[in-house]
Parts: structure tokens; sequence; C-alpha cells
């Protein structure tokens, strides 16, 4: 068993994140968690001004609010497979929806497909309410 596949076992049995999250630089960076409810994952961004890219709203950084899609696909993808590796990113397609405001901004993945090569995963990010997401998302990854 790697490292890597070590982490991610330990977290999906205990429901602490962190020590995977720290193995990934840009994670830590914009202070992404994890809050598990039942087998499901909700990956959360807390508010950070060092993420705001509009000072005049302001509003989160549409570069981070991808990257915080991105990595919680990432992850979701890497429990569900209990992955021995980072998976690869192959194609990312965001859509902003509405401004990300300064605030707490929350996001769940939907794995769509998970074949032997290529994983499709689903996201979407909100802040008040999940039925008012501020972005979603299509990522797919390349497995090893």
């Amino acid at each position: 068993m790697t490292d890597i596949e070590h982490l991610v076992h330990l977290a999906h049995q205990t429901g602490d994140y962190d020590a995977l999250i720290e193995q990934i630089p840009y994670a830590r960076l914009i202070g992404i968690r994890v809050l598990r409810l039942g087998e499901e994952m909700i990956f959360h961004l807390p508010l950070n001004r060092d993420n705001i890219g509009n000072p005049i709203l302001p509003a989160l950084h549409g570069g981070v609010l991808a990257g915080f899609m991105e990595l919680g696909a990432m992850l979701q993808l890497m429990v569900s497979m209990n992955s021995p590796t980072f998976p690869k990113i192959i194609d990312f397609s965001v859509d902003y929806l509405r401004a990300g405001l300064s605030r707490d901004t929350y996001a769940t993945c939907q794995v769509w497909r998970q074949g032997r090569r290529v994983g499709n995963v689903a996201i979407t990010a909100w802040q008040t309410r999940s039925e008012e997401p501020v972005a979603t998302a299509r990522a797919h990854f390349k497995l090893d």
C-alpha cells in the first residue's frame, strides 16, 4: 500500500481528510476542508481575504473557485476508488453562474463514470443554498 493510498483509506475510515489535504500544496494555500455527512463528502472553502479577486464587490477570484472545484473532484474520485495516486486532470470545464461573494463556499461532487482509465466528475459549488449554485463544472481525470 502506497503512502497516498494509506492516507486515502485512513481519511475515508475516520472522516478526517486533513492529512490527505496536507499533501496538496494548493489545497493548503486556499484552505480547503472536507465535511463528511454519512458517506457524503462536502467540500468547504472558508472565507479567506487572500482568495478575493474583486475587492470592489468583494468576490472570490474565479481561478480560486475553479481550483477549489477541481481539487474537490480529484479528492472525491480518490476516495471513491481508494486511489494509490493522485489522478491527473485531462479536461476541466467550469460555468460561472453568479458572483461567488466573499463568504464560505461549499461544493459537492458526483462521480458519473469511473472506467479503467478515465473518471468523470460533476461538481456544484454554492454559498448560501445548494439550490442556488455559484458555479458548476465537469472534470475528466486519467486514472493510473
